[in-house]
């Protein structure tokens, strides 16, 4: 199983990506969201995507867009994840499949994924 994580923060994309590896999922990391359309094709099936919401040049809504305009993306679940939980609601409206606040919740991850997995949808701010 393939996540790909799109965040321009270091750290967060390493969180995440060792938390993944701990379920058994590879992560593809993106730091610059204005590349997507250059590395999009070269990527390996993905199965599911975590999308940080507030990044330089390109903010995670206009990348969901460019994403669900890719045939390979159309039934993979979009999970925003990001700091500004005020904009939980927004993603919902927006279409996102799930949310999930930073710092993510380590204790909590991996039942989440499960359920976003199962295609449950997870809105959490805590």
């Amino acid at each position: 199983m393939n996540a790909l994580i799109i965040d321009d923060n270091a750290n967060s994309m390493e969180v995440l990506g060792e938390l993944l590896m701990l379920e058994g999922i590879q992560a593809t990391h993106l730091r610059n969201p204005t590349q997507l359309n250059t590395v999009l094709e070269a990527l390996p099936k993905i199965d599911l995507v975590f999308l940080d919401l507030e990044m330089p040049g390109m903010d995670g809504y206009s990348v969901f867009e460019a994403l669900r305009t890719h045939e390979a993306f159309q039934s993979v679940p979009i999970v925003a994840y990001s700091v500004h939980t005020n904009q939980l609601n927004v993603a919902r409206k927006k279409g996102f499949h799930s949310f999930l606040a930073k710092p993510l919740d380590a204790d909590q991850f991996s039942e989440q994924l499960t359920q976003i997995l199962r295609g449950e949808h997870v809105w959490s701010v805590i």
